[in-house]
């Protein structure tokens, strides 16, 4: 008899991811840089399209930004917003926004109801991220279309470096300090795996500098982006680890003018629920176009 595939482990603690927005939300406007340029990349994709989406969702929405930006395109009627966090909901709904509490774990979502789901920068924090991708796939039309973007396996490559480097210096061995990010041919084989059509996947790197690595920390703190590990997976940072990794950071990642860099790897996820008006899918491994053109050319005669 064959077994049930096991579970996938549960490293976030879902409740904390919660807790981390809800206190981010009050402020979450002065540290929103990356929400806002991810948004207007997905807005703009989405403009690229000769589709309307009637009925859409965005998932993971913190503030909402990106479903104020999608209504401004003219191409969607109605647009409901979503996030695992009370209070960032408040914010949408005070911005006139139609918000509610939902977890891209578990979407309360009607099958093959929505045109267009969409979600920026909050998939990273999913425990099953091939069960999610399968679930908005479900929910989509045929011909539906989602646009995601993620932080990928290369970002905040030089703290975990620094930290990495001072607690095996100190303390002989590393512990969980920042979350695991999927990389690029990862997050392809997802997007198949949760039967899309048509999926493309592309990433941009982007490094923004800080007056000092603790100015790094604060703005983490201020996206919501504090590590939410499950009770026991990983242990309190001692103060001179992260000492050591200040010190390190300095040395080491320090431009000429004295602010250092810190990169943030942005995946962009592309995919369309199955239909029978589209194209058959190339052979794997011989696509040729950019994401922006998969999304731009798609349904053009």
């Amino acid at each position: 008899m064959t077994s049930p595939p096991a579970a996938p482990p549960r490293l976030f603690d879902r409740a904390r991811v919660a807790r981390n927005r809800d206190r981010a939300a009050a402020n979450y406007p002065d540290y929103a840089f990356l929400k806002a340029r991810v948004s207007r990349d997905i807005a703009e994709r989405l403009e690229d399209t000769s589709h309307n989406f009637p009925h859409a969702l965005e998932l993971g929405a913190h503030d909402g930004q990106l479903s104020h930006l999608l209504l401004e395109t003219g191409k969607i009627e109605q647009i409901k917003s979503a996030d695992i966090s009370q209070k960032m909901v408040e914010r949408m709904q005070a911005s006139g926004l139609t918000a509610r509490l939902m977890d891209e774990e578990m979407l309360e979502v009607e099958p093959a109801s929505l045109d267009l789901i969409a979600s920026a920068l909050s998939l990273h924090w999913v425990n099953d991220l091939p069960g999610t991708l399968i679930q908005i796939r479900k929910a989509l039309k045929p011909d539906g279309l989602f646009l995601g973007a993620l932080f990928g396996a290369g970002t905040l490559a030089e703290l975990r470096a620094c930290l990495m480097e001072a607690e095996t210096e100190l303390k002989g061995g590393i512990a969980p300090r920042i979350s695991p990010l999927p990389g690029l041919q990862d997050l392809a084989a997802l997007m198949q795996r949760a039967g899309f059509t048509l999926p493309v996947v592309d990433r941009e790197t982007v490094t923004v500098r800080y007056a000092s690595p603790l100015k790094l920390l604060e703005d983490l703190k201020g996206m919501g982006e504090r590590a939410a590990f499950t009770p026991g997976t990983g242990r309190p940072l001692p103060r001179s680890v992260l000492m050591r990794t200040l010190e390190l950071y300095l040395e080491n990642y320090r431009d000429l003018d004295g602010k250092v860099r810190a990169s943030f790897e942005i995946v962009h996820l592309s995919g369309w629920a199955p239909a029978d008006s589209q194209p058959r899918p190339l052979r794997p491994g011989s696509a040729k176009a950019s994401l922006a053109d998969a999304v731009r050319n798609h349904g053009t005669a």
